[in-house]
């Protein structure tokens, strides 16, 4: 099965790029006296046979300016009477959209400059092969759905089961809105992202590697989503309708003496988008509802102690979540030179699950406990930002600042009923979290000979006091005396340089970032286990790419970064949770950055009717970030506690490909492939006692295969079809199962390409579920999540 997996990885997937056209200008000034010549002719002609392609003459500055110039190679004239013609050979590549090629002296005597390379193309797989870009209108089989689901058919991502993203095989993943981190989709981690509805997102980008001008975090790269903005001249925009039905069958039975499951769970998502373009401002507005019910969990574990005890549960969530979004804001032209961008977002998404945790013995004779809890949870996030760019005489010379204030606000309420054999017990707690991120960035470009030069700072202050209040009832099992409030502060300024350097066949992008990080988290000074901790550090951050052209056609391109996976505030928080009664999460304040390298070389050919891209790469990570399960003498409770797990490994290969079968379908393969290593290692777990956990050098095989069909038919019908396996994987303490499914969706244009409307189902089969196994000390656990995977949806849009 290997050497089949192995062969599989001859393939890939992606889909068609588009070119982008090239500004090129100078300035031209006599060589005796090195005044700006006016009035000069310039002409772009070809290399061969000198046909002039695009020509203009030279400002009152000297300065000149040829528009929407295409790759390739070409020479620059100047003309003027008295002065020697001048040729200049200019070379338009892929990395930059901008070329200044400076100062051109008109003399007696010819002189040439060094060859020039600009570029502007952007792909799905973009030029520099460090990013993937996809469209929202694109992905048929999953319109209607949410961000998460529409980055699960994306190629080079995974989605697990608890609604995390991976790419090649990490969670490490730092999600952007427009290019920022913001509360909704986290800091540092990620999250909400099934409560954002794809109907607001124009694009999603998929960075693996990216350069200084990024923050240093996320080691498994950046995931950028893109909000719908229009520019038309007037008034207008498109509305939306969604609606669905999920669990249409029951996929695994309830135990006995529990709630329903909830069934043919009804979606429901509204969608309206207006833009005004008048004169040199354009308004713009998005607004979502997203109303969902599902089964959210539907966990079956059999719990195996040494003792020869069995534990058999079940953790069963039906989940209602109603999620509003507004984005508004303005683009205003103060000047051919200066504009100036203002935008707001508003979210509210207020959840409610209704849980159910029967314990049972071996044989399923008599139930043991019986833990039944209902959650509240109000999310309430706001961000503004503001924005100015400067651009400067010369094309590409440019400023931006900008300013970005998030406001979260997690209101969670917990009420549990304990049913013991002996008694019944009522249970609760409340939890206040409120997140006040602020960041400034200032940002400089600078168009050389041969690519541009960025450089920039960043400041960032992040505050988030929380309080956790618990109200125990009889016989109560919450650790009361874990509550209480904690503080924790962030503090991060950063510089960055990034040189790009761009020939004929030669490309080289350099960088280095700079960050400094001051943590302080201040805890409740009464809390049974843990104490005040934080850290800081000094750190950089560099990157480099080496590339190397063939022709037009083939490139290789060989990558180095270093980057850091910050703890999260919510890997650290000193609560215990209880959304399960016996497998209980807590953080651990004594939680310390993880650092990765990477080192990838990648190759990319093209063809007329496709192409192939293949990367073979290598992590290597310091102080692994996980999760270590653990029980304490005496109790079958397992305790899951992040940790500090030492020196892990990752290397694989990654190919996508895309091909034109016909003129009508489309094929593409996305398929990766690693090794995963964890080596062994010894922790101390402090809550709720101390006990030290040891862990053997750990090693698997894993990866997953993607095969997407894309059809255009006749009368302005489209269709995908989309298969995905997920091979077994290693987890801590244990590994995941393989998991296999097939989504599907067909739309239509209607009303001479106003309209649209469409039809989806995700895991059409069924086949869907997470399995996992997890070995500690004393113990050994398997669980098979059965939570909702199916969903048919239907939908209509129109443009006006």
């Amino acid at each position: 099965m290997q050497r089949i997996f192995l062969f599989l990885l001859l393939l890939t997937g992606a889909i068609t790029a588009t070119a982008q056209q090239v500004t090129v200008s100078g300035i031209i000034k006599d060589a005796a006296t090195r005044a700006p010549m006016p009035f000069v002719n310039i002409s772009l002609r070809t290399v061969n046979d000198t046909t002039p392609i695009k020509g203009t003459i030279t400002e009152e500055q000297g300065r000149f300016q040829l528009h929407n110039i295409k790759q390739g190679s070409y020479l620059l004239l100047a003309t003027y009477i008295g002065y020697q013609p001048r040729y200049l050979p200019v070379r338009v590549g892929e990395l930059n959209n901008f070329l200044d090629v400076g100062a051109i002296e008109l003399t007696s005597a010819a002189k040439t400059l060094h060859e020039i390379t600009v570029a502007g193309k952007e792909a799905v797989v973009s030029p520099k092969m460090d990013k993937k870009t996809f469209s929202i209108a694109d992905n048929v089989s999953q319109t209607g759905g949410s961000v998460l689901a529409a980055m699960k058919n994306l190629p080079g991502v995974t989605v697990t089961s608890d609604g995390k993203l991976q790419i090649r095989g990490s969670e490490q993943v730092m999600v952007l809105i427009d290019g920022q981190q913001t509360a909704l989709t986290g800091f540092g981690a990620q999250s909400s992202l099934d409560n954002i509805p794809a109907s607001a997102i124009d694009r999603i980008e998929i960075i693996n590697n990216p350069s200084a001008r990024y923050d240093a975090n996320g080691n498994a790269g950046i995931v950028n989503i893109i909000y719908k903005k229009e520019k038309k001249e007037g008034f207008n925009g498109k509305a939306g309708l969604t609606t669905g039905l999920g669990a249409l069958w029951i996929k695994q039975h309830n135990y006995p003496g529990i709630r329903p499951q909830y069934q043919r769970t009804p979606k429901l998502n509204p969608s309206l988008g207006l833009n005004y373009l008048k004169g040199k401002v354009n308004f713009f507005l998005q607004g979502d509802y997203l109303y969902n019910q599902t089964l959210n969990k539907n966990e079956f574990a059999d719990r195996f102690y040494e003792d020869g005890t069995v534990v058999k549960q079940q953790t069963k969530r039906n989940r209602t979540t109603n999620v509003g979004t507004l984005k508004a804001g303005a683009d205003w032209n103060l000047s051919s030179k200066d504009n100036f961008s203002v935008s707001g977002l508003f979210s509210r998404e207020h959840i409610l699950d209704r849980g159910d945790e029967p314990f049972f013995n071996k044989d399923l004779s008599q139930r043991q406990r019986l833990w039944q809890f209902l959650e509240d949870e109000m999310k309430t996030t706001f961000t503004a930002s503001a924005s100015w760019q400067h651009r400067f005489a010369e094309p590409g010379r440019v400023l931006n600042a900008a300013f970005n204030y998030t406001f979260h606000r997690e209101d969670e309420k917990y009420f549990f009923t304990n049913f013991m054999p002996a008694y019944i017990g009522l249970d609760s707690f409340k939890l206040l979290s409120d997140e006040h991120v602020a960041d400034f960035n200032l940002d400089y470009i600078q168009p050389l000979h041969y690519g541009r030069f960025e450089t920039g700072v960043k400041f960032r202050n992040r505050t988030i006091p929380v309080n956790m209040q618990f109200k125990p009832g009889e016989n109560s099992p919450l650790d009361v005396n874990a509550g209480g409030w904690a503080d924790y502060h962030e503090i991060i300024p950063a510089i960055y340089g990034n040189y790009i350097l761009e020939k004929e066949h030669l490309e080289v992008e350099a960088g280095l970032r700079v960050e400094y990080v001051k943590i302080d988290y201040q805890v409740n000074p009464n809390h049974p286990t843990y104490r005040s901790n934080g850290y800081e550090y000094t750190q950089p951050f560099p990157n480099l790419r080496l590339a190397y052209k063939v022709n037009d056609y083939n490139k290789f391109s060989l990558f180095y970064n270093r980057r850091v996976d910050r703890p999260n505030e919510g890997d650290i928080r000193i609560f215990p949770k209880y959304d399960d009664a016996e497998i209980i999460k807590v953080g651990n304040p004594g939680l310390r950055p993880q650092y990765t390298n990477t080192f990838e070389l990648a190759y990319k050919t093209d063809w007329n009717s496709g192409f192939l891209t293949s990367s073979l790469y290598h992590k290597r990570m310091d102080a692994t970030i996980t999760r270590i399960a653990s029980t304490v003498p005496g109790s079958t409770l397992i305790y899951n506690i992040f940790q500090n797990a030492g020196k892990s490994y990752s290397t694989g290969v990654e190919m996508l490909l895309s091909h034109k079968l016909t003129p009508w379908a489309t094929l593409g393969v996305n398929l990766n492939g690693y090794q995963h290593i964890v080596n062994a290692f010894t922790v101390v777990n402090l809550y709720p006692v101390e006990n030290t956990f040891s862990a053997a050098r750990e090693s698997i095989f894993s990866g997953n295969l993607k095969v997407n069909g894309a059809f255009h038919f006749a009368h302005s019908l489209e269709g995908q079809l989309t298969a995905i396996y997920q091979a077994p994987d290693l987890i801590p303490q244990g590994k995941t199962f393989s998991r296999f499914s097939i989504d599907a969706g067909l739309k239509k244009g209607i009303q001479q390409g106003r309209g649209e409307v469409f039809a989806n189902v995700t895991d059409l089969a069924n086949t869907l579920r997470s399995k996992k196994e997890v070995t500690g000390n004393g113990f050994r656990y398997v669980s098979n999540d059965y939570y909702e995977t199916q969903v048919f949806r239907v939908g209509y849009s129109y443009k006006f």
